[in-house]
């Protein structure tokens, strides 16, 4: 009787042992699908934004503003309508056309900012921003516009990065037109040590780089990019993925590191306050 107890107590531990070993299992799918449901959703928006600029004529992309267009200090590029951050030897660049309204635009950000500051500041990456206002040309309002403004007067203060990346942290939702109030986009310039200046606060209500910003736009629209956020490593789009490989932070790395093999890194020189 007791040999026969003992097994049935075996049997009822493999049971209990193949049981668990399921449900673990199914926990593993479960966190398996939904991190591929985020990716999938991500990709889906990204698509969506790109129909939206792909069909951009815009309420506010209407002629060419008035006036000069007045490039903020060290811009550079076909026209001066980059903003350059990192070695401007560095091996690679990374060219990224974004709209500060753009949600697919943050979600990128955030999820590659880390990334690309350590490559920056590594010597192994320049990144050059050229900034869009299709939000504004397919929803209405000023944001996209005013924020780029803003951004550029940032570049002028040698704050771009440090403003860009508040910018970003702070998206408000996109049919809310918050970054349309200067007085907005000036309170965001506190959170940058030193940025906050009446040189900074007249370049953002002047709108100084407005000229400037609708042409980047305008050559947004004739580039044929499919939307926002555009990314390119040496010229070849890498998002939403470089030829069969998505995006990730492991496969930005190692398409940077496959770029630079036998080169050597850029000149990187000690980071000013508050960038």
């Amino acid at each position: 009787m007791s040999e026969k107890n003992e097994q049935g107590k075996r049997a009822a531990r493999e049971r209990l042992a193949q049981q668990r070993e399921r449900e673990r299992a199914g926990e593993r799918r479960r966190r398996t699908l939904i991190v591929s449901s985020a990716v999938v959703g991500v990709l889906a928006l990204a698509a969506v934004v790109g129909v939206i600029a792909a069909n951009s004529g815009g309420k506010n992309s209407k002629g060419a503003a008035a006036g000069p267009a007045v490039a903020p200090s060290g811009a550079t590029g076909k026209d001066s309508l980059a903003i350059p951050v990192g070695a401007d030897d560095a091996p690679s660049t990374l060219t990224i056309w974004e709209d500060f309204r753009c949600p697919v635009c943050a979600q990128f950000e955030n999820a590659f900012r880390d990334t690309v500051h350590e490559l920056e500041n590594s010597g192994q990456l320049k990144v050059e921003y050229h900034l869009a206002t299709i939000i504004d040309g397919n929803l209405g309002g000023s944001g996209s516009l005013r924020a780029a403004n803003a951004a550029a007067c940032a570049q002028d203060a040698g704050k771009f990065p440090a403003y860009h990346d508040v910018l970003y942290r702070n998206q408000p939702q996109e049919t809310d037109d918050a970054f349309g109030d200067n007085a907005k986009l000036i309170e965001l310039s506190g959170k940058v040590p030193g940025l906050d200046t009446a040189t900074f606060r007249s370049c953002v209500e002047d709108g100084k780089h407005d000229s400037w910003v609708k042409k980047s736009n305008t050559a947004f629209q004739n580039g044929g990019f499919q939307g926002t956020p555009t990314a390119l490593l040496n010229g070849e789009a890498i998002f939403p993925k470089k030829g069969n490989e998505p995006i990730t932070v492991e496969n930005l790395k190692k398409w940077v590191a496959e770029a630079n093999k036998g080169k050597k890194p850029g000149s990187v020189s000690p980071a000013p306050p508050g960038s």
